[in-house]
């Protein structure tokens, strides 16, 4: 693979990544950012980074500008996609690490983003190799998901879209640290949440006890961001995956 990472700029590129949203994320046409979405955006500040294989885009991050009650200027990473057949091969880190290099030469020191909180894969990638640390989460973000397994001929019916929401310091040490390949030390944790460790599988074979366990984890990362603590890594044991949770004095 000759993977290069640029900003997409014409048109053709940015309906590559209308194309490459329907493949990777199996939403409905209202669910899909649009064109004009992307390119409005890069004329307010933003811009949507593409992984290009000899010419064909594979992947995109999109990353749009917003500001703080302060006042300061941030990033939100509106979304991510890498092509099926290019996933597990570092594409979506690169995209990240461009990311993160491209906002630190604008004068940017954070980015926002959400995932789904039991999507196992996700929080390994977020927490364990970008860095980032969780302070909140959101119910029913974006009302309820049309799709909930883009696989073809599944039809698992919609469910609540709570999502956490990444913190990412761009130019601290513990992310400065990861960038280079370096590892970090954590300190003990004050906590844990447990998630399935198939959620897919869960959500497809038994929606209402996906239903229930969302609410559970739900109900636990609230009462843990109530009492001060925050998630800064994840523990990817196959059977029992689960959120670490910090004391956030001690990071």
């Amino acid at each position: 693979m000759s993977l290069e990472i640029r900003e997409c700029r014409t048109i053709n590129e940015f309906d590559s990544c209308i194309k490459l949203q329907r493949e990777v994320f199996g939403l409905p046409d209202l669910e899909i950012s649009p064109r004009r979405h992307l390119i409005v955006s890069r004329q307010a500040g933003g811009w949507t980074l593409g992984a290009f294989d000899q010419g064909v885009l594979i992947g995109f991050v999109h990353h749009m500008i917003g500001r703080k009650p302060d006042g300061e200027i941030f990033g939100y990473s509106h979304m991510m996609a890498v092509a099926s057949t290019y996933q597990n091969q570092g594409v979506g880190a690169r995209l990240k690490w461009a990311q993160r290099e491209r906002a630190l030469a604008e004068g940017q020191q954070f980015i926002k983003w959400t995932w789904e909180p039991l999507r196992a894969r996700n929080a390994h990638f977020n927490l364990n190799r970008l860095g980032v640390i969780v302070e909140s989460y959101a119910e029913n973000f974006y009302g309820t998901d049309y799709v909930t397994d883009p696989s073809p001929g599944q039809t698992a019916p919609g469910i609540d879209s709570d999502r956490l929401f990444a913190g990412w310091r761009i130019s601290s040490d513990r992310v400065a640290r990861l960038a280079r390949g370096e590892s970090i030390d954590l300190p003990s944790e004050a906590g844990a949440i447990e998630i399935p460790p198939d959620w897919r599988a869960l959500l497809n074979e038994d929606p209402a006890a996906a239903r229930n366990e969302l609410l559970r984890v739900r109900g636990e990362f609230q009462q843990a961001f109530a009492a001060g603590l925050v998630c800064a890594g994840f523990d990817r044991t196959p059977a029992s995956p689960r959120y670490l949770l910090f004391d956030p004095a001690r990071l």
